[in-house]
């Protein structure tokens, strides 16, 4: 499906019910894969979490999680410690591409039985379950972090535990710490201090353990975008929300203050108000803790007109897409200016927006939704937008509820 965004305004004041993180939620569903005592509420809707459900309760050998990244290298953990279970492990073509060695080296270290079946270092996997007998390894400490968290979710279930080693400095230090807080929320212990981790061995009693999911920050995001690019004045409330978020990309708060966008904490609920213009002409950031808000943060600085920095990028080249190349070449379609590395961007400030320029999305949910708040500064074309059911399926319904004009064609 392709769509077409008017040139739209926001309504003064509007609500929206996001659904659970994608991230807390595909967390929480492998451990209760491995807890089945374990009651999850307000799972995310995504394409990802229904991948990961789907993968947990199918019995067919062959388990294909299509584009769900996070479900490729949780499940690779998950079924390398099932005795007895020998899955094969794939997903689509871009999937293929995406590399996942350095867990696999990991597991191995661990007494892990995996092969690849096609490419060295790339899924597909076929994957022999059994007791892990080792309890130590180490792992560069600026890898992604779903690969540490592939570790940590497991490291409950092995014999000794697990004492995990980071070598150098960390990075996405907030999504490890989401991991270990679920851990001790079900009552595991954990420790992590410096460079080093350590998950002690935990049996679950009977007693039913419910966790509800938060609502994802990252699809916050989108709002926040939006927000900032309207007039002063507008409002939006979201839920649901907690002040105190393990998601490390609940750093949207403090970061739009820059784009005069204030948060006000509610009960299980964040409300949204642009208060007043840009703070800077320059934005700086560095986002090694929350990589995944770089596309938005750049869109909304283009649409003010404003330069952006951003350092800490070094992730998103293994994305769905080269987020960084592709955050380049769709820019600079609307006419901005764009220098990138391989772990940082420089928006260049712009004096003119090209109208009625067309999106290409690189199979990339992100891409799509960064994109789309430009809609209140001109009007322009979004390809293959239903591309966000990745993490996000109401998204463009969602827009349209808040005055967004969207058009498929």
């Amino acid at each position: 499906m392709n769509i077409k965004l008017q040139k739209s305004t926001l309504h003064k004041q509007s609500n929206i019910a996001i659904t659970g993180s994608k991230s807390e939620s595909n967390r929480l569903l492998l451990l209760q894969a491995l807890y089945p005592n374990i009651t999850i509420a307000n799972i995310s809707n995504s394409d990802d979490a229904t991948l990961m459900q789907k993968a947990l309760k199918s019995t067919d050998n062959i388990k294909d999680i299509h584009h769900a990244g996070t479900a490729m290298r949780f499940l690779t953990a998950y079924y390398a410690t099932r005795e007895g279970q020998e899955i094969t492990l794939t997903g689509s073509s871009r999937m293929q591409e995406r590399p996942i060695k350095i867990l696999v080296d990991a597991l191995r270290q661990l007494g892990a039985d995996i092969e690849y079946t096609k490419n060295e270092g790339y899924p597909p996997l076929q994957i022999k379950g059994q007791k892990l007998q080792e309890s130590q390894v180490t792992l560069a400490a600026n890898v992604s972090s779903q690969y540490i968290s592939a570790l940590l979710l497991i490291a409950p279930t092995l014999e000794q535990g697990l004492t995990l080693t980071l070598d150098g400095k960390i990075t996405s230090v907030p999504y490890i710490k989401m991991t270990l807080s679920l851990l001790n929320d079900l009552g595991v212990t954990t420790s992590f201090e410096g460079n080093t981790i350590t998950v002690a061995r935990f049996k679950a009693s009977q007693e039913t353990k419910a966790f509800t999911v938060e609502s994802d920050w990252s699809s916050a995001s989108y709002f926040y975008s939006l927000i900032a690019l309207s007039e002063i004045g507008t409002t939006i409330e979201l839920s649901a929300y907690k002040q105190n978020s393990l998601q490390g990309d609940s750093c949207l708060a403090e970061i739009y203050t820059l784009f005069g966008v204030e948060t006000v904490f509610g009960e299980n609920t964040i409300t949204l108000t642009k208060t007043q213009e840009a703070t800077q002409e320059t934005i700086k950031l560095d986002l090694k803790n929350a990589p995944d808000i770089a596309q938005t943060i750049a869109v909304t600085a283009f649409g003010l007109q404003l330069s952006c920095e951003m350092i800490g990028l070094h992730t998103l080249k293994i994305k769905e897409t080269d987020r960084l190349v592709a955050l380049k070449v769709e820019l600079e379609k609307l006419g901005a200016s764009v220098d990138i590395t391989d772990k940082s961007l420089y928006l260049h400030k712009a004096t003119t927006i090209n109208e009625n320029i067309s999106i290409h999305t690189y199979k990339d949910h992100r891409m799509a939704m960064a994109f789309a708040p430009l809609a209140l500064c001109t009007p322009l074309y979004i390809e293959k937008a239903n591309v966000v059911s990745k993490s996000f399926p109401d998204f463009w319904k969602d827009l349209e509820k808040i005055g967004i004009e969207v058009i498929e064609k």
